[in-house]
């Protein structure tokens, strides 16, 4: 049987907490897309297809490690395709150590099972300044 939007969300989240890119990448479909409408400097717009989503997860694996993610609420819409999805992530960026407090928005639209859309909408100015003074990224 095909998970509900609801669990592929859910499903979506927990891999994305616990770094685990493989079981992230599975979810989506081979043309899905994440895309973060906005974001600092560097970070690309879109990320699309299974290979170039691993690609760009391996890339940032290093980056920030997220511990916890709190205050989720998920939305179920009259759309049965798309989930918004509220949540407070709390982290470390691993080069500095520093912590790392992020709200997200997620607009996501999954299709048969699988992820063919991420909208994340996160706050850049946190994560360009969580990400100042790790050098080149």
């Amino acid at each position: 049987m095909t998970a509900t939007s609801r669990e592929v969300v859910e499903r979506i989240l927990r891999a994305g907490r616990e770094q685990d890119t493989e079981a992230f990448v599975d979810l989506f479909a081979p043309d899905g897309y994440v895309e973060w409408p906005y974001r600092p400097a560097g970070v690309p717009g879109r990320v699309e297809g299974r290979d170039s989503i691993r690609e760009f997860l391996t890339g940032a694996a290093g980056l920030v490690k997220f511990d916890e993610y709190r205050d989720t609420v998920i939305h179920e819409t009259t759309d049965p395709e798309v989930v918004i999805v509220e949540y407070e992530a709390y982290g470390t960026v691993l080069p500095t150590g520093a912590p790392l407090h992020q709200t997200i928005i997620a607009v996501v639209r999954i299709r048969d099972g699988l992820v063919v859309a991420y909208r994340d909408y996160l706050n850049p100015l946190v994560l360009a300044e969580a990400l100042a003074g790790v050098g080149d990224v």
